[in-house]
């Protein structure tokens, strides 16, 4: 049944019994009715729905709504009553409006005399809010019932539960009825889409609504009419939006209710919106003020208000959701100290970190010892998770704290290492503004924040800063400034670049870590003196190497021990300095560190090894983050893993990537024109190759790059240059080349250098090519020894020297045994040995069984031989530990022997007395 025609979906009952009590008063029946409900629920909708009906009927209706604000007003409400109704006398008016003497029921005799000859309706609102005078009056105009046509319609909220309403009892001949209205069911919220959207909703659609609104037909009815808006269409795609839009109308209904509750009801609902589910509720009472814990029946209150629910000992907000809501509504200084209060309370509960945390980020400063601590624990925990952007906000609200100058700074050091993740300009210009600020207290701030800014590669303004400070500093921290300087100015700088005023030149023999590495590097770079600038990096690690030490001076000692043929050294300091900056947070040097760990597995035919450490190093960092300076060098380490590997589509489409127009003024954008020249070359595409060949010298020799151990473009641009038949052009880079790797004096350098030019020599090439694999026989860079041995091994053939060539296929042969099979090295090992035929294998197969070996038994069986344990084997091979112990399991019983020693003697005799496995 509806009241003039409206549906209400899930009030029908409550509507039919309204139509009947209005016929019943044209009957001459009055009667006294209580709808009760939580807010929203639709007790005044069910009002007005009788109040129309009764007005069509013709009868006279009167009516009023109790607010909070009005509760102390005397006669309130029953002046909203009266105020159009004819026929009061002045006392009554006067009574009513407080500008006369009391009367004792001002308007009621009136009222009941005009009610015997027209049937009237009294509505009133909310009444649970009174005030005390019109609570007596109405309690007499219901003792006087029978004698008038009068219907009572009152409603109330939750907190007036059946019978306890002061206004539902009246005489025996009276008719009393009290209603609950419930929560909408299923069918009703089914009905209520359909009505409002135009077409019923589907099931998953209609279980979202019921779920978002709670059954609540106000905040549903609001939700689906700003839902159809949209023109959306009730079905299961839509309930993102409809969820959200709901969220927004519950946040609105919150703030409605809210208004209706007293100040202590409003001061314990902000308790339960900024830490309901932390406190119990004593300590929400404490959190809300000294009133809450006096005043009777809050929590009930808050309860049958619909805006709480009971848990456990204390209590929640029933819809999370409108916190946001609740809390927009107080001033934001005394939001702040609220949730300032609730984090000091939620520490002495010894509540988990990050909830305290997120209540300190809300809050003003707190000014207590544990805040420091608690935030950093949370953000060191956020980082673990990934969440960068909590670990950031962390750590900015620990610098609204009170702090001295060097705690301040040192958090803005740990704050910028993070910041690279999200802001990383802003952590350059916060490095920047701790250079320039700091007083060169303990910890060295200023040269930590030097630091890590430069190690990540922003050079330009950070070295501008050290300028501007260098002149005040003295001691360690002058000295330390200024081999930072140098540091990034051999780098970034090129020969026409002066060097300003006050910066002190580097010494010889520095005693300095940080001068030490920079005078390492400058000579490195350079190519000369090798014993010098390995002792110098040397000094770098033995002074200040340990964790917690500087960042630059390390990674560039690591680098200069790569160019000086101190891999196994290198990758021990690389490793060691990950592990630390890891621990650090520094994000942007770690992944530096694996990039360059990367080239160096590159440089010794790892080629697992070197891609794990590319992709380890763009999880650190992603490369759209990475410095303009530095994402170069990063480009084109995984351009020479990919042609490594054969991989010409990844090695095109990196070479093709566009890097930031800046990157060519870093120290990095050399290794990338080298890397697409090689590309080039691969694409057969050997006119561009050479001038991307000739861009690299020319940009390195600008800047005083002169090592062939960093790149060998010299002999990689001679073999461009032969092919297009510019033979003496390609003579004379060889020979450079070859002149500056001797004036270096690396054995892998050197080797590179005589590969290079025996590949290129009109006579004697065989002979050239001998000479490079011997010099790279004892080196640790295998790739290029392999390289060597194809050449070699194809010279010989070309030669008609099969004879010469069988053991050097053979050795390529299980060097490949032992490295990836996707290496471009095993098509031509493969080609090789098909022309000196299977003899050269043979001779190298350690035992008849071995063939009856698995692919991946032989690999690891192989780098046995090499002397590896099964750890290193395990991470040479990207598999896990078991794994490497099942291989080896199987490999003994197929060989018939009876362990490790036994395979490392039969391979080391099938290296016939000194060829190398690897």
């Amino acid at each position: 049944m509806q009241l003039n025609g409206l549906p209400f979906p899930g009030r029908e009952r409550e509507q039919a019994m309204l139509a009947q009590t209005v016929a019943d008063l044209g009957r001459g029946r009055s009667s006294v009715v209580t709808l009760i409900g939580r807010p929203g629920y639709g007790q005044s909708r069910l009002l007005n729905l009788a109040a129309r009906l009764a007005e069509d009927q013709g009868f006279r209706v009167l009516r009023a709504k109790a607010t909070p604000g009005e509760r102390d007003v005397r006669y309130g409400v029953v002046g909203q009553l009266l105020a159009p109704m004819d026929g009061l006398t002045d006392g009554s008016m006067k009574a009513l409006t407080g500008q006369g003497p009391e009367s004792r029921l001002p308007g009621l005799t009136e009222l009941l005399r005009t009610a015997r000859e027209r049937p009237t309706l009294l509505v009133v609102d909310d009444v649970e809010w009174l005030d005390p005078a019109s609570l007596r009056w109405f309690g007499a105009l219901i003792r006087r019932l029978p004698d008038a046509l009068i219907v009572l319609l009152v409603s109330g909220t939750g907190r007036l539960r059946p019978g306890a309403c002061p206004l539902s009892t009246a005489p025996q001949q009276v008719i009393t009825l009290e209603c609950e209205l419930a929560p909408l069911a299923p069918r009703d919220v089914a009905a209520t889409v359909a009505l409002i959207c135009g077409h019923p909703g589907d099931n998953a659609f209609i279980s979202a609504a019921l779920e978002a609104s709670a059954g609540n037909p106000e905040v549903l009815s609001e939700a689906l009419r700003r839902f159809t808006k949209h023109g959306y269409a009730p079905v299961a795609g839509r309930v993102p939006e409809l969820t959200t839009i709901t969220e927004a109308v519950g946040g609105e209904h919150a703030v409605r209710v809210l208004g209706g509750l007293s100040d202590t009801a409003v001061a314990l609902v902000r308790a339960l919106a900024v830490c309901g589910d932390l406190l119990d509720l004593s300590l929400l009472f404490t959190l809300a003020g000294p009133r809450a814990a006096s005043e009777p029946g809050l929590p009930e209150v808050l309860q049958e208000s619909g805006l709480a629910t009971a848990s456990g000992t204390g209590l929640r907000l029933s819809r999370p959701e409108a916190r946001s809501w609740i809390l927009a509504e107080m001033p934001g200084d005394e939001r702040a100290e609220l949730h300032a209060r609730a984090a000091e309370l939620a520490y002495r509960a010894a509540v988990a970190d990050e909830d305290i945390a997120r209540l300190l980020l809300a809050a003003r400063p707190v000014d207590e010892p544990w805040v420091i601590p608690v935030l950093r624990r949370t953000c060191a925990a956020a980082l673990r998770a990934g969440r960068t952007g909590q670990a950031i906000a962390c750590l900015s609200r620990a610098l609204e704290e009170p702090l001295d100058p060097v705690p301040r700074a040192q958090l803005g050091i740990e704050l910028a290492a993070i910041e690279v993740l999200a802001a990383p300009e802003a952590a350059g210009r916060r490095l920047a503004e701790i250079i320039r600020t700091g007083d060169g207290g303990p910890g060295r701030i200023r040269v930590r924040a030097a630091d890590l800014g430069l190690s990540r590669g922003d050079d330009k303004a950070l070295r501008r800063a050290i300028v501007d400070v260098l002149p005040s500093t003295d001691g360690e921290e002058r000295g330390a400034l200024a081999g930072l300087f140098w540091l990034t100015e051999c780098d970034g700088q090129d020969d026409t670049d002066l060097v300003p005023d006050g910066i002190p030149p580097l010494p010889d023999d520095p005693t300095c870590p940080v001068q030490a590495a920079a005078r390492a590097w400058r000579l490195a770079l350079r190519g000369t003196d090798l014993p010098t600038a390995r002792a110098l990096a040397h000094r770098v690690f033995t002074l200040d190497g340990g964790a917690g030490a500087l960042i630059l001076p390390r990674l560039t000692a690591a680098r200069t021990l790569l160019l000086t043929d101190d891999l196994d050294e290198a990758e021990i300091r690389l490793d060691i300095l990950h592990t630390d900056l890891r621990r650090r947070h520094a994000r942007a040097a770690a992944a530096q560190a694996l990039a360059v760990r990367g080239e160096l597995n590159l440089r010794r035919g790892r080629l697992d090894m070197a891609e794990r450490d590319v992709a380890a190093a763009e999880r650190s960092l992603p490369r759209s983050l990475w410095h303009r300076y530095t994402v170069p060098y990063l480009l084109a380490v995984r351009i020479l893993i990919a042609l490594e590997n054969g991989d010409l589509g990844q090695a095109g489409a990196l070479a093709a990537a566009s890097a930031p127009a800046e990157s060519r003024e870093g120290a990095s954008w050399g290794y990338l024109l080298f890397a697409r020249a090689l590309v080039a070359v691969k694409d057969d595409r050997l006119p561009e190759a050479a001038e991307l060949f000739r861009a690299t010298g020319r940009w390195q020799l600008g800047r005083g790059r002169s090592n062939p151990a960093l790149m060998p473009w010299r002999s990689m641009a001679a073999r461009v240059h032969d092919a297009l038949g510019d033979h003496e052009e390609a003579r004379r880079l060889a020979d450079e080349e070859l002149a500056l790797a001797r004036l270096w004096g690396a054995a892998n350098t050197l080797g590179w250098a005589q590969l290079g030019a025996g590949r290129v020599a009109r006579e004697g090439r065989v002979e050239r090519l001998r000479e490079a694999v011997a010099t790279l026989r004892g080196t640790p860079a295998r790739l290029a020894y392999a390289g060597a041995l194809l050449e070699l091994a194809t010279a010989e053939l070309d030669t008609g020297n099969p004879r010469a060539a069988a053991p050097l296929v053979g050795d390529l042969f299980t060097f490949v045994i032992a490295h990836r099979p996707s290496s471009r090295l095993v098509a031509k090992v493969r080609e090789l040995s098909e022309r000196t035929g299977p003899s050269a294998v043979r001779g190298r197969v350690p035992h008849p069984a071995w063939a009856t070996l698995t692919e991946p038994e032989q690999r690891t069986a192989s780098l046995v031989g090499l002397g590896h344990g099964n750890r290193e084997i395990a991470e040479t091979l990207s598999v896990s530990r078991r794994t490497v112990e099942l291989r080896l399991s199987g490999a003994y019983r197929k060989l018939g022997i009876g362990g490790r020693a036994e395979l490392i003697a039969l391979l080391r005799a099938a290296q016939g007395g000194g060829i190398d496995v690897a």
